[in-house]
């Protein structure tokens, strides 16, 4: 899905829309600065009306990827247009989006909302993607339903951690904290309280 220069500037969103401060004339220096900046939706507004998760980056000041209920989306243009990058795999549900610090084309997810409610959908662990979203790797992970944070060493790409609330209808013991310093290849449960408990 590609959204277009041509939606309307405001959107009414249920819960969370994504939006920036844009100058529309240039404003001078001084006390009045920041006179001339308005609100405007960035999108994408369309697809699952919740957005858990915004990454930007460093490197790139026009890259951002947000991770809604209907998937992950990309803009290399800062919110101008978006396309939606992660509609091959079985679950749409995003909890958790990151962007490396050492490399902006190394982005990892995590899926199933971590902002649990009647109608909360259901993740199905942790992806990653070494070029920039075009091809999604899964790591493992598929137990912990709901994700609601990961953490990349910026010195070493390999070690991330993970935060997982884990079912929130009933016990289960893929809940808490979770290290690798592999990729995902293994994963060490480093942080839990108990199978109620996220």
């Amino acid at each position: 899905m590609h959204v277009a220069r041509g939606w309307p500037r405001l959107v009414a969103c249920t819960t969370a829309c994504v939006i920036v401060a844009v100058t529309g004339a240039r404003a001078s220096a001084g006390a009045n600065a920041f006179s001339q900046l308005h609100w405007r939706s960035i999108g994408p507004a369309v697809p699952g009306g919740r957005v858990s998760a915004v990454a930007g980056s460093d490197q790139e000041p026009f890259l951002y990827y947000i991770g809604s209920a209907g998937g992950v989306y990309k803009t290399t243009n800062g919110g101008a247009s978006w396309d939606a990058v992660f509609t091959t795999k079985p679950v749409a549900s995003i909890g958790a989006v990151v962007i490396s610090a050492a490399n902006s084309n190394d982005v990892w997810v995590g899926t199933g909302e971590g902002n649990p409610r009647a109608d909360v959908s259901y993740g199905k662990g942790v992806y990653r993607s070494r070029d920039g979203a075009k091809t999604w790797t899964f790591l493992g992970l598929e137990r912990t339903s709901q994700l609601t944070k990961i953490l990349v060493d910026p010195t070493h790409r390999d070690t991330a951690l993970v935060a997982a609330l884990g079912n929130p209808f009933s016990d289960n013991p893929e809940r808490g904290g979770f290290r690798t310093t592999d990729g995902g290849k293994t994963w060490t449960k480093t942080l839990y309280v108990g199978p109620s408990t996220g």
